[in-house]
């Protein structure tokens, strides 16, 4: 007879907390939203060329690094999309900054992060730029250089880690690839293609999020879309409610990762 109160007890407890993954549920449904690339603004000497819709954007040109980056903070969102390059004529870099600021693309003190991809090995600048997807911390802008190209920790780009599974693996032609990238104050995610390449913690300085190209054309960024995340979750033991949003907040980042319907290309 002692074993059953505490049974019942229990079984209070249990309901208690699916009542509460309900009810937190509902709050922490961010929608996801269409991005008006007609917003954003260019650095550097690129030619970011808009479609009709705003929601794609093509950078045509071969040269120094460019930039097309956001109206709004990356703190807190996930950034998605497709990214696909549309020429054979070269093997260079496309890629992302994100916690960018107006102006840091040539500053001399920046705090922002670089992920870049490059197709196949080159040397340049007395180093080798390795193919694969890394992401690095830029401490003094992005210049025609060691630190853009190899990531040179003297020239203020510095490698903080290579993808998961693409580390060592370039972009292809001609190939759409889904991408989305989560930011707040304490970590950045990374997926290709629905796989996870980074999850890094770190104290990391908000900014925008940008479209990054470093002499490659015809990058297309297409189909972009925001969600907002769930807050960091509090140093400590969360309350059994804190616990509830957290579980709810996975939940919301776990049910965004689906493959997108590819978007074709002209």
């Amino acid at each position: 007879m002692l074993d059953q109160p505490r049974f019942g007890r229990a079984q209070g407890c249990a309901a208690l907390l699916a009542t509460a993954l309900v009810a937190f549920a509902a709050p922490t449904q961010a929608a996801e939203t269409v991005v008006d690339l007609s917003t954003w603004t260019q650095e550097g000497a690129g030619n970011w060329v808009l479609a009709s819709d705003n929601n794609s954007v093509t950078q045509t040109v071969n040269g120094n690094p460019t930039i097309y980056y956001s109206d709004y903070q990356a703190f807190g969102n996930q950034l998605s999309g497709t990214i696909r390059v549309n020429t054979s004529s070269d093997d260079d870099f496309m890629g992302f900054v994100v916690g960018f600021n107006p102006g840091e693309l040539t500053g001399d003190v920046t705090d922002f992060l670089l992920i870049d991809w490059k197709q196949l090995n080159q040397g340049s600048f007395g180093c080798t730029a390795n193919a694969g997807l890394a992401i690095s911390h830029v401490t003094s802008g992005l210049a025609n250089s060691a630190g853009a190209w190899c990531h040179a920790s003297s020239d203020g780009v510095t490698e903080l880690a290579r993808g998961a599974t693409l580390g060592s693996t370039g972009w292809v032609d001609f190939v759409t690839y889904d991408f989305d990238i989560a930011y707040t104050a304490t970590n950045v995610k990374v997926w290709v293609d629905e796989v996870l390449q980074f999850n890094i913690d770190g104290s990391f300085s908000d900014g925008r999020f940008g479209f990054y190209n470093y002499s490659q054309a015809q990058v297309v960024y297409a189909g972009i879309t925001n969600i907002d995340l769930p807050p960091d979750p509090p140093t400590g033991v969360p309350e059994p409610t804190t616990w509830a949003m957290m579980i709810a907040g996975f939940g919301l980042v776990g049910a965004r990762m689906r493959r997108r319907t590819s978007i074709a290309f002209a």
